[in-house]
């Protein structure tokens, strides 16, 4: 078993622990370490454990001396001589052990107090949903706070005390039990109850509709509260498997076809999130969209590191490729390729596109405009692959260029005077595409 195996969550928790080993329980930390690598891959479970949870019982922190021991070693180290003596110092023993370890103490008995607590109500739901659990447990529900036997894992460190006005989202984990197909999204401002929640079986029954429901023109703005409210239940029940990614990858694309950035950006978020963890997904769909996203907001620095941590079959996917031409066409200011990529964008490329064509056709206006003394209409609304010559004329006047040689000619005939066009098109280029805001960008 290789380690260049392993996911990035078990690789940071595997240093994570390596750097707090001492002398003293160095061989007792790496054979547990061992152990537990072992038995996560026996039972296939390298990449759904959350590892950031997991505790090794050799890192707990060890408890200090008792009072009794501390007077023994004392003893045993200068044996006093009279009874006197032996008072004296069985005194001076006590008075150490009170000022330098009551603060450490008191410490120790906050925390394991709050974990007797958080055990307590971890028993409780757990008790309470049993038999929920143990109906879906083939489903691969990811709980951020249990391990791979389904017991809580006990927090350790010197974390502060929790904020009560502040909801345990890792405590409130449940199983629903609403079996309600259709339910309008509602923030949540307290702990979910199970009643309102619908489990697995549910929620598919609930993607199954919504899909026929989008095939059947339903508006948007109930479809996307829907799913919103689909999205939440999953995530409180700490579903993390082939079907959220496919909730997720379809809300994109709808999000994507009525171009709402909002919730195309979360989605896309936590899908890259979803991909990191070995869930399997239309990876190499979404690359794409997020290299177009990238070169929409003009990304460079974060364009170049993603690019280049790219994968040899994600670089080998037409839909990849397609995006790195558009990337290429772009750095070259080669107008023509680029309104010919977006022309044949594969998936749903071409409505990212929508979102940066027209600065770049701008660009493209002003390189000709600079070049040429006339241009056709006809000709321009070609290269820059407009629908029809009303499009690109239209277009045109949205960004003032309106200074044709012939203006009462027909528009297969119309002829475009560049000159005064050049300096209106910078201003207007200034003004409107200088800066790129994206809506709901993460």
């Amino acid at each position: 078993m290789s380690s260049e195996s392993w996911p990035p969550q078990l690789k940071e928790w595997v240093a994570k622990c390596l750097g707090q080993i001492t002398d003293s329980n160095r061989a007792e930390v790496q054979t547990e370490l061992k152990q537990v690598i072992s038995d996560a891959f026996a039972a296939h479970t390298l990449w759904t454990t959350d590892w950031a949870g997991v505790q090794l019982k050799s890192l707990l922190p060890k408890l200090p001396p008792t009072l009794g021991n501390l007077k023994r070693k004392s003893i045993e180290n200068a044996v006093p001589a009279t009874k006197k003596a032996k008072k004296a110092l069985y005194k001076n023993a006590t008075a150490a052990y009170t000022t330098s370890d009551i603060n450490d103490q008191a410490a120790l008995n906050r925390r394991a107090e709050r974990f007797q607590r958080e055990h307590e109500l971890e028993r409780t739901k757990l008790s309470r949903s049993a038999g929920a659990i143990k109906a879906n447990q083939h489903y691969s529900y990811v709980y951020g706070n249990l391990s791979r036997s389904g017991t809580p894992y006990a927090a350790t460190g010197d974390e502060p005390e929790a904020d009560p006005n502040v909801i345990d989202w890792d405590r409130a984990t449940i199983v629903g039990t609403s079996q309600e197909i259709f339910k309008d999204y509602l923030r949540l401002t307290s702990e979910p109850k199970p009643e309102t929640i619908r489990p697995y079986p549910i929620l598919q029954k609930t993607l199954s509709e919504l899909k026929d429901k989008w095939k059947a023109k339903t508006p948007y703005a109930w479809i996307c509260s829907q799913f919103k409210s689909l999205r939440q239940d999953l995530t409180v029940q700490r579903i993390k498997n082939e079907f959220t990614v496919q909730v997720y990858e379809i809300h994109a694309r709808m999000a994507l076809e009525t171009g709402d950035m909002v919730e195309y950006n979360q989605c896309q978020a936590t899908l890259k999130t979803l991909y990191e963890l070995g869930i399997p997904g239309k990876v190499e769909e979404f690359t794409a969209y997020r290299i177009l996203m990238l070169l929409h907001g003009r990304n460079r620095s974060e364009l170049n590191l993603y690019v280049g941590q790219l994968t040899p079959r994600q670089k080998a996917d037409p839909a990849v490729q397609h995006a790195l031409e558009v990337q290429r066409a772009q750095s070259m200011g080669n107008y023509y390729k680029l309104c010919d990529l977006y022309n044949t964008a594969p998936n749903m490329g071409a409505y990212i596109m929508d979102h940066f064509i027209d600065r770049e056709r701008v660009k493209a206006l002003m390189t000709i405009t600079k070049v040429y003394k006339t241009i056709s209409l006809s000709y321009l609304s070609q290269t820059l692959a407009f629908e029809s010559l009303e499009d690109a004329r239209t277009f045109l006047a949205d960004h003032q260029v309106t200074t044709f040689t012939n203006p009462n000619s027909p528009d297969m005939e119309k002829v475009i005077d560049c000159k005064p066009a050049y300096p209106t098109l910078q201003r207007i280029f200034e003004e409107k595409y200088r800066k790129v805001a994206i809506r709901g960008a993460i």
